[in-house]
């Protein structure tokens, strides 16, 4: 679509698109934290989702470089992203705040990561379309350091209080949770990274456009709160 678009003339001059941050990781130490985005090596032990997601976006390079004549491009990569609802949605990556205050998540995953507002990431994601200094760019969207998930469920339950009285209080050992993950699929899922902080930084994004992220903290408590209010999570 954006091939014919561009031949008729149709698109903008800037086309932005958004891809998640977790397939970055391939080839960048954990433990470090990633300044600017590492193309994921396809060929590895990756999940289908991560090398799509990878494929798309060199797919969205290599068409402007060879066919978008004027059209720019910039990259925002996102991490986990969290926030409030608009309505009565369930989507995936706001399903681990949703668990925890409903207590079906006895022990957290030991592992962390960075997360993001929604809103940050919206207002990222304008900034890439309107400063020239985003042209050619790739932006990694992070509040903070990484964030161990038991940390996720601590704030939940000293911003919530009772409502989030059910949310874990313990992190699992890694050799429970690699045990654990033979026969539970959503730990199967998070094998490479037990025991790991997945760590970025958006010093880019602030430097070149300006950004920033709100308190990841308050991101946590209105998501849950946004939860509760559409009646998700009781």
């Amino acid at each position: 679509m954006e091939r014919q678009a561009t031949r008729a003339g149709l698109l903008q001059p800037r086309s932005v698109h958004v891809q998640a941050a977790g397939q970055l990781r391939a080839r960048q130490p954990y433990f470090t934290p990633c300044d600017k985005p590492d193309w994921t090596d396809v060929d590895s032990d990756i999940s289908p989702y991560q090398r799509s997601k990878t494929l798309a976006e060199r797919a969205a390079w290599e068409f402007v470089a060879d066919e978008g004549r004027a059209l720019e491009l910039a990259v925002v990569h996102p991490v986990g992203v969290l926030g409030p609802l608009l309505g009565p949605d369930d989507p995936p990556s706001l399903r681990v705040v949703r668990r925890m205050i409903e207590g079906r998540v006895p022990g957290c995953p030991p592992f962390g990561m960075g997360f993001v507002d929604v809103r940050d990431v919206a207002d990222l994601h304008l900034r890439a379309m309107a400063d020239p200094a985003a042209a050619g760019e790739r932006f990694l969207a992070t509040a903070g350091p990484s964030m161990r998930v038991v940390e996720i469920a601590r704030i939940l339950r000293d911003r919530l209080g009772e409502r989030a009285a059910k949310a874990p209080a313990r992190e699992l050992p890694v050799w429970l949770a690699r045990a654990l993950g033979t026969v539970n699929p959503e730990l199967r899922l998070l094998r490479h990274q037990l025991g790991r902080d997945l760590d970025a930084t958006s010093a880019k994004a602030e430097r070149l456009l300006g950004w920033r992220a709100r308190p990841i903290e308050d991101t946590i408590a209105e998501t849950a709160e946004g939860l509760l209010a559409h009646g998700i999570g009781k």
